[in-house]
């Protein structure tokens, strides 16, 4: 009995739903939600939480505060925020510089239509996010989260072609295990998923290569001695169907929601090589790996990269307002100049460089500049070494992987056969039941378990989340042992 299957018992809590009452049996809604209701019986009374069965997920945390690494719920507890809140907050809850920022913005300014208009947040922020990037990024077009910074940037590649008359030039190369959003073009270059199957007949088709999956090679190699040999199917297609390509997308040194997958910085490199040998456009999605958080300001500088296009969202406001930014080179930007205005790139959101947002996002950059975030970084991402190093000996961990401030824990059903449950595994949801009971907020993909704190995170912090990472585990392997 492995590990994995143990935790079937492990952990859990009591997830019997609070009965739902009836909207239309109530004379006076509001009066009754608010004084009958706790939280959770009101969010379940009108809300619908993304990536969630309803009809089967536990009740969700009822937050109420958040301050530093910490969350706060209505029933008195207290959890380390152990995922950055889905991976946006990197200076903590409730920072009081980007408090400051926010509240200053809002007495000025807090939003105005960003076709024909332009405002001192959006030249501000576009400066320095130009400042900070890989040199060679020139022009920022704005929009409003992940999702939409790749969807602006692969129809900016479409159009980029069919602007200089190669309309031909409209297929996008995608890699393996990689997950770009969920809106429809964001979609069709992500993998074959669960995420996406639903809506197959709306997706475009795309060529996907080998992603450098080094615990799971895709030819079967050992990373020791391999030469990186999985680059081999992106030239394959970029030689047999390069005429065609508009760009090739790729998450640099860290494959997010596919399975939190750690690059070696030669693959990262050599796609830049094959991009520029074959002429196509490289759009970098950054949208995870931005701001930090694999040691580097921006994943691309990994590999001394600049890419023709970068993606930025999540961390780019420090986790406080929704804001998506497409980044490119004077090359791209140029080719949509013309009399002609059938050449304008026509996109927009209606809330394109919020003020507020902005103005949270300079501040968050500001906190770089004035203090040693990256050196933080990497001395958060030696404790995870050490720390997550020692649980490779548990029979139910097939691998662990340490890229920056992200540690990850990839587990399996067989350690011979690498079997694992994948995204779907009902181990997921028990481990987040495990560790809630114990003050840490969790959520795995699956089989992979990952640690990624806000940075603001101290020493004796980190060392008490993995000494929980590590007692969950070890109790779930003894356990395993004994039957």
């Amino acid at each position: 009995m492995t590990g994995a299957r143990y935790l079937a018992g492990f952990g859990t809590r009591d997830s019997a739903k609070s009965q739902i009452p009836n909207p239309e049996s109530r004379q006076d809604r509001v009066t009754v939600s608010e004084t009958s209701m706790n939280l959770v019986q009101r969010d379940r009374a009108c809300l619908w939480h993304p990536y969630t069965q309803m009809q089967t997920a536990p009740a969700p945390l009822p937050i109420v505060k958040g301050e530093g690494v910490y969350l706060y719920t209505e029933d008195g507890r207290r959890l380390l925020d152990g995922i950055s809140s889905w991976w946006v907050n990197i200076h903590g809850h409730a920072h009081p510089r980007l408090n400051e920022a926010l509240i200053e913005q809002a007495r000025q300014l807090e939003h105005v239509v960003f076709a024909g208009c332009t405002h001192v947040p959006a030249v501000h922020l576009a400066e320095r996010l130009i400042e900070a990037l890989p040199s060679g990024l020139t022009h920022v077009f704005y929009s409003d989260n992940g999702s939409t910074a790749v969807e602006v940037a692969l129809k900016l590649a479409c159009q980029y072609w069919r602007n200089l008359d190669q309309p031909h030039r409209r297929t996008f190369v995608a890699l393996h295990h990689g997950y770009h959003g969920d809106t429809v073009g964001a979609m069709s270059v992500g993998e074959d998923s669960i995420f996406t199957q639903p809506f197959a007949p709306l997706l475009f088709p795309v060529i996907r290569v080998h992603a450098p999956h080094c615990y799971r090679c895709p030819l079967g190699l050992k990373r020791a001695t391999c030469q990186v040999d999985c680059l081999a199917d992106l030239e394959q297609a970029l030689q047999t169907r390069g005429e065609e390509v508009a760009g090739v997308i790729v998450e640099p040194m860290l494959q997010g929601a596919g399975g939190m997958i750690v690059w070696p910085s030669e693959f990262l490199a050599g796609v830049g090589r094959l991009c520029k040998r074959y002429g196509t456009l490289l759009i970098a999605d950054e949208v995870l790996t931005g701001f930090g958080r694999t040691g580097r300001m921006f994943a691309c500088e990994h590999a001394s990269l600049t890419p023709d296009m970068v993606c930025l969202s999540k961390a780019l406001t420090a986790g406080y307002l929704p804001l998506g930014a497409t980044v490119v080179t004077n090359a791209v930007y140029e080719a949509f100049l013309s009399d002609d205005r059938t050449k304008t790139f026509f996109h927009g959101h209606s809330f394109t460089a919020n003020p507020l947002a902005c103005a949270v996002a300079v501040a968050s950059l500001d906190l770089f500049r004035e203090q040693d975030l990256l050196g933080r970084i990497r001395r958060l991402e030696a404790q995870l070494r050490d720390g997550l190093s020692p649980l490779r000996a548990l029979p139910m961990v097939g691998d662990v992987r340490v890229i920056g401030g992200v540690g990850i824990i990839e587990l399996v059903t067989d350690e011979q056969t690498r079997r694992a449950g994948g995204y779907l595994d009902g181990i997921g949801p028990r481990l987040t039941a495990a560790f809630v009971e114990r003050g840490l907020l969790l959520r795995p993909l699956g089989n992979v378990l990952y640690f990624m704190p806000p940075y603001v995170i101290t020493d004796d912090e980190v060392a008490w989340a993995l000494g929980e990472i590590a007692a969950v585990l070890n109790i779930a392997a003894s356990a395993a042992a004994r039957c």
